[in-house]
């Protein structure tokens, strides 16, 4: 054979391995279009979230029957997967591969757990149904129309809801009483004696033009008769149930050890959310580390400030002190507004690429406000059809320090959490599941990190601010020593609340709310700090190793280029863009654990 039969031999066999590896990576594509669609019927309540409105009508199925389907089309999925030979698959429908493998496997030992034998949550469950009114579009009457219908669907799922929680009360799966305290004010404010004073009557007190008015009459009148006929008595009755008989047999512990198999769920929680293999106490031994650096940089900045007194007098001064607090909400809500105008045009110093994706600085909702968190975010609509929401909390303005809110800014909207799931959708010819992941160490590693960036933006001029970022990054380091303190080692809830308040110049009511978050959903807070020291890990590498071809603003966009993944996976993307900033081969890829192929 000569040399040039040779080249066009190689040649042939490349386009048959191109060729293969495009048909393994179409069928995979499709069967991720298939699995989206599914996850879309399956939760009508999400598919509403991006957008999708074909399920407007309607709640989740949340019988016995539907669960086990679900539960069973994971099994299926896994094994449907497992069916592609992944070797002849692209670098890129590997990745796609291995993150969707990693979801199954843990959902599916999630099942053991049965988690939805406890329904009902002081931060989230069937008393407050009505708040998707954030995410429906409501722009023309069919977005009236299937609201109505979700009012009616109103008592059948909490029946739903009623049935599940019977069955974790005769299997010992109960929440803890000191969480389900909070409950009974909060289904209270579902029962109204006019229907416009309940919260699933808000839509219907603007239209848009669309609407004709006689239209909008017709269908106010029809909300009204559905929430006073439906929706309140089908509330006073749940009321009834969680008062008489699901209360009184909640669990006085708090610890998730304490539960049915509890360790074991506990370790799950642990690397489920943190995407790691690190023990319990391996994580409340970093948290402890880690307070104690940041407590050291506290006390450098509690000097610049020219304050003369401890550090515990100096939490007093920033949680008292009348020139750190908002005396209205409106006036809280237009100082966040003013901040984030603030961040808006320093961005491009650290940053390429900035998101096409806009967003907006709205209130929580008055009726979950006590009970919530201080901000959050809401991302959105994948089709772009609705812009993401950084939602701040109004309720009780005197215990909103303004020091907090630059910190907060960047975490909750941009760059942090914004940045993250805008960039997600602008991820080019990638499937669904994976424009709209979110796995927890990632997303909240990144707004944490997201934080810190403040500095590279020129955000921290002012001592105080400062002190509000190093308040924030404690927040995170603590929640490692006191998550794995009550659910892993036996701390009660009144040592978790003083551990924290002992280190952080939060609020009473923040920290109290923090601590119960906490108890409620065992392991999810370890993620965030996990994160941020891994992405400031693989930062500090970066620099290190590219000198002074070292740029911020490409390091940061090949973090958000890759979409939430598991921290194993951002770091070997990581690795690999920093052999290549250097001219140097890539590092070959470790083995992918699958059985796939």
């Amino acid at each position: 054979m000569n040399k040039l039969s040779l080249v066009a031999l190689l040649w042939l066999v490349a386009l048959s391995a191109f060729a293969q590896q495009g048909d393994e990576g179409k069928r995979l594509n499709a069967f991720f279009a298939q699995e989206w669609e599914r996850g879309l019927q399956e939760s009508p309540e999400a598919a509403s979230a991006e957008g999708d409105r074909r399920f407007n009508d309607r709640w989740t199925d949340m019988s016995p029957e539907a669960i086990q389907a679900r539960e069973a089309a994971d099994r299926a999925a896994l094994e449907q997967l497992h069916g592609f030979d992944r070797n002849k698959l692209s670098s890129a429908d590997q990745l796609n591969y291995d993150t969707y493998e990693w979801q199954l496997q843990r959902a599916i030992e999630r099942q053991k757990f049965r988690e939805h034998l406890q329904p009902i949550s002081h931060q989230g469950g069937p008393q407050t149904l009505d708040g998707i009114v954030e995410v429906l579009p409501f722009a023309d009457e069919r977005d009236y129309r299937d609201w109505l219908k979700r009012l009616d669907a109103v008592p059948a799922r909490l029946e739903q809801v009623q049935a599940l929680g019977r069955q974790g009360m005769a299997e010992g799966l109960m929440p803890p009483k000191v969480l389900m305290q909070r409950v009974p004010a909060q289904i209270a404010a579902q029962v109204v004696d006019d229907p416009a004073k309940s919260p699933f009557y808000k839509p219907f007190l603007k239209f848009p033009d669309s609407v004709p008015a006689n239209v909008r009459q017709t269908l106010q009148a029809e909300a009204g008769r559905l929430i006073m006929e439906k929706v309140v008595p089908a509330y006073r009755q749940f009321g009834a149930f969680f008062n008489d008989e699901y209360l009184p047999r909640a669990r006085a512990s708090i610890a998730a050890a304490d539960l049915p198999d509890g360790k074991a769920y506990y370790d799950f929680q642990a690397g489920y959310y943190t995407t790691t293999d690190l023990t319990a106490e391996q994580i409340h031994a970093i948290g402890l580390k880690e307070v104690a650096r940041i407590r050291t940089a506290m006390e450098k900045v509690k000097d610049e400030a020219g304050f003369k007194g401890s550090m515990a007098e100096f939490f007093t001064f920033l949680r008292s002190d009348p020139r750190f607090f908002e005396k209205t909400p409106e006036a809280l809500l237009q100082r966040y507004r003013a901040v984030s105008k603030l961040i808006d045009p320093e961005l491009v110093k650290v940053f390429g690429t900035i998101p096409r994706l806009p967003y907006g600085v709205r209130p929580i909702p008055d009726n979950i406000a006590p009970d919530t968190t201080t901000a959050y975010y809401q991302g959105g609509a994948s089709d772009g059809t609705r812009a993401g929401y950084y939602y701040v909390n109004l309720y009780k303005p005197e215990v909103r320090p303004t020091w907090e809110m630059m910190a907060l800014s960047l975490h909750e909207a941009v760059p942090g959490h914004h940045f993250q799931f805008a960039r997600g959708l602008e991820l080019p010819d990638a499937p669904m599941f994976r424009k709209t992941a979110y796995f927890v160490a990632y997303s909240e590693g990144w707004g944490l990190y997201a934080e810190q960036l403040g500095y590279d933006m020129g955000l921290y001029s002012d001592p105080y601010d400062r002190m509000g970022q190093l308040a924030y990054e404690m927040w995170r380091a603590v929640r490692l020593v006191v998550d794995t303190g009550m659910h892993a080692k036996g701390w009660t809830r009144e040592r978790a609340i003083e551990y924290f308040s002992e280190n952080s110049p939060k609020t009473r009511q923040d920290v109290v709310n923090e601590i119960d978050r906490y108890i409620d959903w065992p392991g999810q807070a370890l993620a965030y700090k996990i994160g941020q020291l891994k992405i400031s890990e693989l930062r500090e590498r970066a620099s290190q190793a590219l000198g002074p071809k070292f740029d911020l603003r490409a390091f940061n966009d090949a973090v958000l280029e890759t979409g939430s993944v598991p921290l194993e996976v951002l770091e070997r993307h990581i690795v690999a863009w920093i052999a290549g900033r250097a001219g140097l081969d890539p590092p070959s890829p470790n083995p992918s654990p699958s059985s796939g192929g």
